[in-house]
Parts: structure tokens; C-alpha cells; sequence
């Protein structure tokens, strides 16, 4: 038994998300193809061509446009816009504008993210985000983008996911190179300072190019679920890891919501999920109810007149049904929080394609796979279910 499907509010997204680094290929001026290609890390294998999406954006997008999404988020790469510093490629800018242009044409909206977790090389070397005059180096980055964004593009993202960059910062003075597993450790608190102001000076250069683009930054919500009596120690752990990172966003056009699980947390912290749940390829619990819970709490957070757009959220699995399965009970969380009045104006899966996961090409999240000898795109079920409810703008509400 279904309930009467809840129809999308007006102007609603409904798109997909991709990340420069992940599917362009070959970014060989950015911090991370240095990383793919050094000795100690738990990097299993480099980036390479990627998906070779750098020459092949419009298939990409053509693909998009035709299974009915309405929207596409995809990144411009710092390091080939300034990949020394202070030399901006024209080449490089205009690329990107042909991308927005392109987009424009096939009546997708694009959705701009200015830095998605890589840096030129030469960032990183004079220190990163801690370094002296980082926030400046970064905002004029992000004024330079103008011909990028300063037309047709309704929606810009300064950062993605800021904790998972500080959290990651933390990593590094250990000597730890990559990502870490769910339950997270202590974010590196210079890098929180840094990547917040870092926000807020790219806030005010993007309202200076067109007050109109509708700003904000994307937050990797990690749902913490407290285990009775553990609430304060929730919050606690929580605090510096995700909420001071959503409540810097207080002012902004939107937030991104981004989940994909969730983390219980007990008297001494994290406890790992038991052995017997059904995990993904990313060995995180298949919990579609995550999206759920992570737009409520970041609503709690920053009030009503932030919207929330749900800006990556998705599975990676081998089992293509395993995926719309669980798309519809994510959806099935969006369309509550749309019933209850949450100001929710967008959802973009992820990701579009197949593509690297900072380290391996063996989780695949995609709702189009990609060959990655011949770059052969192919629409998966789930993408052509998915974008179809772009076309009737209505969202499955499953039965409780």
C-alpha cells in the first residue's frame, strides 16, 4: 500500500552530483594526484583518466537531460583555473563556461561548487588552509570564477563538506593520508577556523559577482544516534565535527545536506555497527533513513529561512535493485520532511557516475556506469527510475 505520492514544491532540484577530481582526469596541478602518486598511503590506486569527463562533460550531461533530471552539480577545478599562483587560465575558465553553457542548453540548472576538496599543488605547499593569507588566496579564486558563474547559474557551493577537510587536516599531522572510516576522529581545530572564514569571504565575493546566485556550503552529516543515556555525550562529539560547521551556514541562501549513513554513539563514544547488518561497498550500514534524520537536525540548526537541498546522498553497491531500493526509502524520508513543513528545495543524488572515490574505483555509487577502458556511459535502472521523477515532479511517499 502506497500513500498519494507529495507533489515537488515549485522550482524544486532534481538532479544529480559529480565532483571535478572524480571524473575529469588527469587534474595533475591539484594536492591530491601528488598523494595518488607518493609512497605510505592507503591510496590503493591514482585517479588516471578518471572517467575522462574533462572531454566528455557533454555526454554526461546529455545523458542527464534525457533520463529527466532537471538540475546538475558538478565543480570547477582550482587547480587548473590558477594552477600557479596567481595566473588565472582563460582556457581553463571559459572550459568551464562552456560546461554552465552546455548545461543551460539541455535545460539542466547548474549547481556550482567552487572547491570540492582538492587545492592546487602549490596551496598545499605553502601550508594549506592554516597557512598565512589562505582565506585571501582562496577568495580571490572564488572572484576570479566570475566569468564562470555570473550568468545562468542560479546555485554556487563555496566548499564541500568543510568537516571532512578538517577532519582529514587532523589525519595529516598523524601522518595518515585519505579518508577515514564512520565515527570520525577529532577535526583539526586551525583548519575549522580557516575553512569557516574561508566560507564566509567566498559568501561575500559570489554576492558581489550577483547578489541573486543563491549561496551556501555542503556538510557531510554523519547522524548521530544517541544510545539511551549517551545524549550529552552525542552532542559533545558531535559539536566539532558537524554542528559548528551547519551553524556557520546561518545567513546563507541553503545548506547541503549530505548523508549516506548514520553513527550510534554510546557512554565511550562510536559503536561499531553490529556484524550481521547488510553493509554497502563502502562497508557503511545500508541505512536509507539517514537523509531523514540529517534534514531535521540541520534544520534544528539553522531555522526556516535557510533552505535545505539535499546535495549528495546515495549507495554504493554492485546490486543495481539494492540501489533503488534504496533511493525510495531515502525519498520516502524527503517526502516526509517536505510534509512537515521543512524548507527543503532540492535533491541530487550521488553520484552520476561511477567514478573515483579518492582511492578506488571499487565503490560505485553511480546511476551511470562508466568503462573505464572505453569511458562507454550506460544508464543504469535506478537512473532512469530516478530521473523520471524529474519529469512528474511528484515523490514516492512509501507506506510507513
Amino acid at each position: 500500500m502506497t500513500h498519494t505520492p507529495v507533489q515537488f514544491p515549485e522550482g524544486f532540484l532534481w538532479g544529480a552530483s559529480t565532483a571535478a577530481h572524480q571524473i575529469e582526469g588527469n587534474n595533475t596541478n591539484s594536492d591530491w594526484w601528488v598523494k595518488e602518486h607518493s609512497t605510505g598511503t592507503n591510496i590503493q590506486e591514482p585517479s588516471l583518466d578518471a572517467c575522462d569527463s574533462y572531454h566528455r562533460w557533454d555526454e554526461d550531461m546529455d545523458l542527464l537531460a534525457s533520463l529527466g533530471f532537471t538540475d546538475y552539480r558538478f565543480s570547477v577545478e582550482w587547480a587548473r583555473i590558477e594552477p600557479a599562483e596567481g595566473h588565472f587560465s582563460r582556457a581553463e575558465l571559459a572550459h568551464y563556461r562552456r560546461m554552465v553553457e552546455g548545461a543551460v542548453a539541455r535545460g539542466l540548472r547548474p549547481m556550482i561548487t567552487l572547491h570540492h576538496f582538492t587545492v592546487p599543488q602549490w596551496f598545499e605547499a605553502r601550508g594549506g588552509w592554516t597557512a598565512e593569507g589562505a582565506v585571501e588566496l582562496f577568495a580571490r579564486y572564488v572572484s576570479a570564477c566570475a566569468p564562470v558563474i555570473a550568468s545562468d547559474v542560479s546555485h554556487v557551493c563555496t566548499i564541500n563538506e568543510p568537516n571532512m577537510i578538517a577532519v582529514m587536516a587532523g589525519l595529516a599531522k598523524r601522518g595518515e593520508i585519505g579518508f577515514p572510516p564512520a565515527g570520525l576522529p577529532f577535526p583539526d581545530e586551525d583548519t575549522t577556523v580557516a575553512v569557516v572564514a574561508a566560507h564566509h569571504a567566498a559568501v561575500k565575493e559570489v554576492r558581489a559577482i550577483d547578489p541573486s546566485i543563491k549561496v551556501g556550503w555542503t556538510v557531510a552529516n554523519q547522524v548521530y544516534q544517541a544510545e539511551p543515556g549517551a545524549e550529552a555525550v552525542t552532542a559533545a562529539y558531535r559539536q566539532p565535527r558537524e554542528d559548528v560547521f551547519i551553524e556557520a551556514s546561518r545567513g546563507d541562501d541553503w545548506i547541503g545536506v549530505q548523508s549516506y549513513t548514520r553513527t550510534k554513539i554510546g557512554a565511550d563514544g562510536p559503536i561499531p555497527a553490529p556484524a550481521d547488518v547488510e553493509r554497502t561497498l563502502t562497508q557503511w550500514e545500508y541505512y536509507p533513513s539517514a537523509v531523514g534524520h540529517a534534514l531535521r537536525h540541520t534544520a534544528e540548526l539553522v531555522g526556516p529561512e535557510v533552505a535545505l537541498i539535499v546535495t549528495e546522498n546515495g549507495i554504493a553497491t554492485d546490486d543495481d535493485a539494492r540501489r533503488s531500493d534504496y533511493y525510495a526509502g531515502a525519498l520516502n524520508e524527503v517526502a516526509a520532511g517536505l510534509e512537515d513543513g521543512l524548507n527543503i528545495q532540492g535533491y541530487l543524488a550521488w553520484s552520476a557516475l561511477d567514478n573515483y572515490e579518492w582511492g578506488s574505483f571499487k565503490p560505485t555509487f553511480g546511476l551511470i556506469a562508466v568503462d573505464l577502458e572505453t569511458f562507454e556511459r550506460t544508464a543504469r535502472d535506478s537512473a532512469k527510475w530516478l530521473g523520471s521523477l524529474g519529469r512528474t515532479r511528484e515523490l514516492p511517499r512509501l507506506a510507513d
